[in-house]
Formats: structure tokens, C-alpha cells, sequence
């Protein structure tokens, strides 16, 4: 649209407050399915996130670490009046009768004359950090919300703000002036985020998966209250809580709106309106000039009550002018709280402080700030957008999938001596609740490796300090209760072993790791190697000159190495899989020897072989050549067992045991590691183009007509082995992104191309954008919502780069 602020062509869109005829829903009805309605989150990375779907909602709230709330929120809202009518700009009204005065945003298409299908009322568009709301047809002036927090690469300041910047353009494309209002709701939320059953009880799910319950405070708002916060630049409402505390807990802080002073603005304000009556004390003066009564109120809300502020802009445009016009919403709760008693301060604040008291600070900081951020977001996107090489539906996913970073859980710690950048951590999902699930990155991790290396390296420090430590308490194992089996016991957390995860937000991330029960982790066959092969990468990818990160990991690899070993039951050189699900395919049995387990422990093997000759006189790792000489043997040994093993002439077979004919999608998942680091192939070159082909043809092309994407295991025909199995026929969306980038490395780029935009739009045109699933199925359904191996779709994009 002409005059509207330059939004690049690259974005997600759809028009506002259209539904979907079929979206995908949930495989099992005990995971999350909130609905199609997911926007582009607001906030910065471990500040706790909110996001705004493309109906103009508020609804989605993750301000306390790791824990998920899907809700509309009716008074977080802005709201238009111009030429004599008044919207609220949600085309989502509230469901309990609420704000019943309030006029509600009509939703696209607009009927015509009562009948049909008419014009679009405006359309969402989302290209990660950035969003736009562009109004239509319903308005005389032509409006625009842009929508951003601070985030661009290699910052490990802004990055972390809880901050929302709403950057609105208006123009009048008429010969007559018209004036027009810009207002702000927010309800004060203070005192809802942190969970009230402080020592939750775990508890097994049907599919197997440990949960626990969360029970937020939502709606207990008493001793809320807001007030005036105003300079000479700025104006805004600052919401609150009286507390008697003498630290700040979880939960406890401020939440700013603000908007800054010009000549051409008049500024209203509203410090307390009642957001569950029906909002009169707000609609009546706004829908009728576009005005507040400038009413100041600090009476704090007892306990039957629920409080919102508003500020308005009311302003005069000439034919033809344009105005820009900023809001800010801005929050500072400092602590996360895991386990009870168990705190950590967040990232920003060490640069805003620990005191919950600066939402005003970091709101005027931004109205300072947001044309600087703006400009660094554009500076780093740019290089990447303007790639002719790139299709305009890859620059979309590569962005929009960073989404995660944001809404995924996030935590990230203020920074210590011991973790300079801070702890950084994001869940494997929302379903499995437990964080940075080592198999899943080996994938989901090239996005904040070569974005935010020092925080990826932060993460693999954690868990090099995991692995020497032991946790002896017993626990079940889910995945027998699925199969209805009695369960083992199976001890959490065995010395040596390398963890699944870095824990779950109901006990004490980065300390107590090994949270999912679903299987015996410490039986796993891939998560030592993932751990090598991923403490190499992050070495040469940053530059291959922090010896030091090498260092601080050796003892790990070593450990992880020796015990992974001990599963080479025969001493043929190659750990075996023990026909339980024991790798990231949790729901797959494996016997012997596997493609994809063996792989990887061929290609940890170079990557620690490389290891030592670059610690090799080096303080503190002085048994590196020795060790080098221990693996080398131990890989000598290895090669041509796999090769003997699992060769079938076309491709590798799953494993030596089973006799299955599957073709494994991912079987050569070691190989495109050991390619991608600078390595020596661990198989012949001929066969692995014969065993790409063959995965591309049966997995993709015949699976389904390709109309899904890879599955992950079907036979040649593209055929399931067994018409009841779960993982083999689903289509994983980070899997099938590694895929595409081992295709693009072997110089198929156009089929990587192909299978890759099958994938994204699965995501992006069937209702799970800004949720990506990690898996896919032909009947329409998905699995494990707002996925961390999703983030997989980078490692595409840095094969290009490279090429």
C-alpha cells in the first residue's frame, strides 16, 4: 500500500482476523493444542515473552520462565478513533462479556451489504523480530502498526530487554484533514506470573512424558495499583503492586505503557479502569473525541478487583501528511524461580538492575532507543534478505523460525564469573518441558550458533559440567507404560553418562539434569557423540580460536567417550543398540549396530581426534596424544565394521539385527557431521550419493507424493514396514531440515530446495506458524508443538552461504 512504512516481501501474511477452514490439530489430545491463532512473540530472549496473534489478540504470556499461558487478555489492546468511530483492534471480543461498551475490530473478509465476501480488513505480516499490522477498509486514513523488540545478531545486550516497541504510521490520502486517536489498554498483571504450587508433584502422562501441574495466579490482582510516570519527553501508566517484601520475588515488578511528548500530539491518560466491567469509564470519552479524562487513580485493587491503564494520542493529519507515532510496553520482573527457594535474576538485568522497579526506565530507554534497534535489526537481516540465490519463502522461514529464541521457554541468567554471557536455555518444547535436549540440538542449535555463538557455547559448557556428575535416585520409565510393561527402575543420572537435558523449570535448571523419564537416557547410544561432535562445531565455528572452550570440555569428552564404549558389548569397535528405543527416535527400536548411532560414534571419534591434536601441549590436557592414539584405534577398528554391517548396496540399513528393510531418512546423520566439519568421510563418497538418492526417492517422493516431506523411515517404495508404527510415518520437520542441508552439501541443491518448501509450507499454511511441531502426519495432525529442532532450517542456509 502506498505510503505505508516499507514492509519487505519476505514475511508470513494473512489477513486480519481470518480463521483457517482445516488447521492441523494435535496427534494426542493430552498434548498442547492452543489453535491456530499464534503471532510473532514480543520480547526479549529469557525476559519472558507475550505474543499477539494475527486477530490483533494479546494471547499468548510466557512472563515466567518455561511455563505457557494461552489466553486473551481483552484490555491489552489498542484501540483507533477517527472520523466519528471508535475500534478496539481485536477482531477476538471477549468471551465473558467483558468491556461490553467497547466496538471490536471487524474481521477480513468485510461482508458486502450484509451478504458475500467483501474486502480484506487489513493484513498481519511477520518476518521475526518484526510484524505489521497494515489496517484497511475500514479506517479513512491509512494506518500501520510495525511491531518489534531489540533482537539482532551477535547482541548480547538489547537482545535480552523485555520490551515491546509498537511503531505506528498514519497518513491521510485525502484533501480534508482528519484527526485521529491512537490509545493503549493494559491490564496490570504484576503479582499472576509464578506458579502457587511451589513443590508441584511429577507425574507420568499417558504418552509417557513426566509433568507437572502449573497453576499460575492468574487474576489475583489485589493491592495492584498504577500510576503517572512523566518528564519532559515522555508519558506513560506504570502498573504495580504493593509488597512488603524485602528482595523482589517471582512474579513480583512493574509493567510500563509510555509514548512520547511532540507539538502536533495531545496526550490523554487513565490510571485505573475496571477491565472486567464493561469499560465504560474508558469507551465513553475515547469513542467520542478520542480523549481520557486524564483521571488519576492509585488506589490499590482489593481483592474482588482487576485493574488497566490507558494512554491515548490524539493528533490532526493535513492531506497528504504522514505522522509516525511510538508506544512501548515494557515489564521488569527480574527472577525466575525453579525449584522453591531455588532463584535466578534474568540477563537484563544486568543492565536495569534487580530491584522489579525500572518498567518506567526501560520504557523511556526504548522510546530513545527503537529507531537505533530498528536500523541494527534491518543491518543484519539485510545481507541475507537480499540473496537472489534464496527463494522468498526460505528468507521468511528463516527468520519467522527464530521465533523460538523468544517464546520457546527461554531462560537466560545474569552473567557471573564462572558464565561471563550468562546461562542460556531453551526447552526441547512445550509438550517436553525440559530444556536444550542435547539429541534435538545436534540439529535446533545452528540458529544461536551462528547468531549468538557465546551463548551456544554457554549451553555446551553446562553440559560438560553435567556429565562426571551422578544423581542416584530411582524413577520409572514412561515409555513401558505406553506398551502397557511393567517398568525398570532406571537411576536418573549415571556419572559419565551424557545428559538428555539441562532440566525443567520445576527444579533447578543447568544443575539437575536428565528430567525426561520417557526413556533411560543414560543408555542412549547417540548423546555422548552429539555432545563431541557439537563441542567441535561450536569450536570451528567460532572462529576455531577458543582453545580455551575446548579445554573446559575435555574432561567431558573423554568421560562420555569411555562410557558410550562401553555399550561395544562384541568389541567389534561400534556401540550397539539394545532393541530399546535408546537414541533421539525414542518410539524406534534399534538392534546392533545402526546406521544412525553408529554413524555418529565414527564421526565423534574424527571430531575427538581432531580435539587432541589441538589440546595436544596444552595446560591442563597433557593426556590428549595419548587419548588420540585410544581412538584412533578404536575408529581404525570401526570403519569397515560399519561398512560390513549395514551396506546393502544402495543404502545403510537401520541396523545389523532387526532385518528391517526401512530406509532410515537420517542414517547418514554422522556423515553429513564429519563433511560439515572439515572431517575425513566416514563412507565412501559413491555411497553416500546412492544412500541420499535412495532416501530422497522412498522417504520424500514416494512417501505420500512428496505432499508432506520426508518421513522418517518407510520401505523403498515408500511404504510404512509396519502400517501401526509412530515415528518411521511421521514427517519431522527439524530431521527433514538436515536433511535438505545434507542434500545441498552433496550438490543437490535443487532437491534440498524442493523438500525444504514442502516443509515450510506444511508449517506456515496449515496453522502452526510461530508453534512449529516437531512432527507431521498424513492425516493432518501434529506432534510436540513450538519445537527447538525446528531451528535446524539454519544449518540450509549456512550450507548455501558456503557453497
Amino acid at each position: 500500500m502506498k505510503n505505508h512504512p516499507q514492509i519487505p516481501p519476505y514475511t508470513w501474511k494473512r489477513s486480519i482476523g481470518l480463521g483457517w477452514e482445516k488447521p492441523y490439530t494435535v496427534r494426542y489430545p493430552s498434548n498442547l493444542d492452543d489453535g491456530p491463532f499464534h503471532g510473532m512473540p514480543l520480547g526479549g530472549f529469557g525476559a519472558g515473552c507475550i505474543g499477539r496473534s494475527s486477530r490483533g489478540d494479546f494471547n499468548l504470556w510466557h512472563i515466567d520462565g518455561g511455563e505457557h499461558i494461552f489466553k486473551n487478555v481483552p484490555a491489552c489492546q489498542f484501540s483507533i478513533f477517527t472520523s466519528g468511530q471508535a475500534y478496539a483492534l481485536s477482531t477476538q471480543p471477549p468471551e465473558d462479556n467483558t468491556l461490553q461498551t467497547w466496538q471490536w475490530y471487524p474481521q477480513s473478509p468485510l461482508p458486502i451489504d450484509g451478504e458475500g465476501l467483501g474486502d480484506s480488513a487489513g493484513t498481519y505480516h511477520a518476518l521475526y523480530p518484526r510484524s505489521w499490522f497494515v489496517y484497511e477498509n475500514v479506517f479513512q486514513p491509512q494506518l500501520t502498526c510495525e511491531q518489534f523488540s531489540p533482537i539482532w545478531a551477535n547482541n548480547y545486550q538489547e537482545t535480552s530487554y523485555p520490551i515491546a516497541v509498537f511503531l505506528w504510521t498514519a497518513h491521510n490520502p485525502t484533501n480534508a484533514p482528519i484527526t485521529i486517536s491512537i490509545m493503549l489498554t493494559w491490564e496490570n498483571m504484576t503479582g499472576w506470573f509464578t506458579n502457587a504450587a511451589k513443590s508441584p508433584e511429577v507425574k507420568i502422562r499417558d504418552d509417557g512424558s513426566p509433568v507437572y501441574e502449573y497453576q499460575p495466579r492468574w487474576g489475583e490482582s489485589k493491592d495492584n495499583y498504577n500510576w503517572l510516570a512523566e518528564d519532559d519527553k515522555y508519558l506513560g501508566c506504570v502498573l504495580g503492586r504493593v509488597t512488603n517484601s524485602k528482595t523482589v520475588q517471582e512474579g513480583e515488578g512493574t509493567w510500563c505503557i509510555a509514548t512520547a511528548k511532540n507539538p502536533q500530539f495531545e496526550l490523554f491518560y487513565h490510571s485505573r479502569f475496571h477491565t472486567v466491567g464493561n469499560g465504560e469509564e474508558i469507551w465513553h470519552s475515547f469513542s467520542k473525541d478520542g480523549s481520557l479524562a486524564n483521571y488519576i487513580d492509585e488506589t490499590p485493587a482489593d481483592e474482588n478487583t482487576r485493574l488497566g491503564a490507558a494512554v491515548a494520542v490524539r493528533f490532526t493529519l493535513q492531506p497528504g501528511e504522514t505522522l509516525e507515532i511510538p508506544f512501548v510496553l515494557s515489564w521488569d520482573f527480574p527472577v525466575t524461580e525453579f525449584a522453591e527457594g531455588v532463584n535466578y535474576y534474568r540477563r537484563y538485568t544486568d543492565f536495569f538492575g534487580c530491584s522489579g522497579d525500572n518498567a518506567w526506565q526501560i520504557a523511556t530507554h526504548a522510546l530513545k532507543e527503537y529507531h537505533n534497534w530498528r536500523s541494527q535489526i534491518q543491518n543484519w537481516q539485510s545481507p541475507i534478505l537480499n540473496r537472489e540465490d534464496l527463494p522468498d519463502w526460505l528468507k521468511m522461514a528463516l527468520f519467522n523460525e527464530l521465533y523460538d529464541l523468544t517464546s520457546g521457554g527461554t531462560l537466560w541468567s545474569a552473567a557471573s564469573e564462572k558464565d561471563p554471557f550468562g546461562q542460556f536455555a531453551v526447552l526441547e518444547c512445550l509438550d517436553y518441558r525440559w530444556y536444550e535436549s542435547l539429541d534435538v540440538r545436534l540439529y535446533g542449535s545452528f540458529g544461536l550458533l551462528m547468531l549468538y555463538p557465546e551463548l551456544e557455547k554457554a549451553v555446551i559448557r553446562a553440559f560438560a559440567r553435567a556429565i562426571p556428575q551422578s544423581d542416584d535416585t530411582t524413577r520409572i520409565i514412561g515409555y513401558y507404560l505406553t506398551i502397557k510393561t511393567e517398568s525398570p527402575l532406571a537411576v536418573r543420572k549415571v556419572a559419565g553418562a551424557t545428559p538428555h537435558d539441562l532440566g525443567a523449570p520445576n527444579e533447578w535448571v543447568w544443575e539437575k539434569t536428565n528430567y525426561t523419564a520417557y526413556q533411560d537416557c543414560n543408555l542412549w547410544k547417540d548423546l555422548g557423540c552429539d555432545f563431541v561432535l557439537q563441542v567441535y562445531r561450536d569450536f570451528l565455528f567460532t572462529d576455531a580460536n577458543d582453545i580455551q572452550f575446548l579445554a573446559d570440555c575435555w574432561d567431558a569428552i573423554v568421560q562420555t567417550l569411555d562410557y558410550v564404549k562401553k555399550f561395544d558389548l562384541d568389541g567389534d569397535g561400534i556401540p550397539e543398540n539394545s532393541g530399546a528405543p535408546d537414541q533421539t527416535f525414542d518410539d524406534w527400536r534399534l538392534n546392533g549396530v545402526s546406521a544412525y548411532c553408529g554413524g555418529l560414534w565414527l564421526a565423534a571419534l574424527e571430531s575427538a581426534i581432531a580435539i587432541c591434536d589441538i589440546l595436544t601441549n596444552h595446560r591442563g590436557t597433557e593426556n590428549a596424544e595419548s587419548q588420540k592414539l585410544i581412538y584412533q584405534g578404536w575408529l581404525q577398528q570401526a570403519k569397515p565394521v560399519y561398512q560390513e554391517k549395514l551396506w546393502n548396496g544402495k543404502f545403510y540399513r537401520l541396523d545389523s539385527e532387526s532385518g528391517s528393510d526401512v530406509v532410515m531418512a537420517d542414517q547418514l546423520c554422522g556423515q553429513f557431521y564429519t563433511r560439515l566439519l572439515g572431517l575425513p568421510d566416514i563412507v565412501p563418497h559413491e555411497k553416500i550419493i546412492s544412500a541420499l538418492t535412495t532416501v530422497y526417492d522412498a522417504c520424500f517422493l514416494k512417501f505420500q507424493d512428496g505432499r508432506f516431506g520426508a518421513a522418517n523411515g518407510v520401505l523403498p517404495d515408500g511404504s510404512p514396514e509396519n502400517p501401526n508404527s509412530t515415528h518411521p510415518q511421521e514427517v519431522w520437520t527439524g530431521i527433514n531440515f538436515g536433511l535438505a542441508a545434507f542434500l545441498v552439501q552433496m550438490g543437490m541443491k535443487n532437491e534440498a530446495m524442493n523438500l525444504t518448501e514442502v516443509v515450510v509450507k506444511q508449517i506456515y499454511d496449515n496453522g502452526l506458524q510461530f508453534r512449529t511441531p516437531e512432527a507431521i502426519t498424513v492425516a493432518g495432525t501434529f506432534r510436540a508443538s513450538t519445537y527447538l529442532r525446528a531451528m535446524a532450517i539454519w544449518v540450509i542456509y549456512l550450507l548455501i552461504r558456503n557453497c
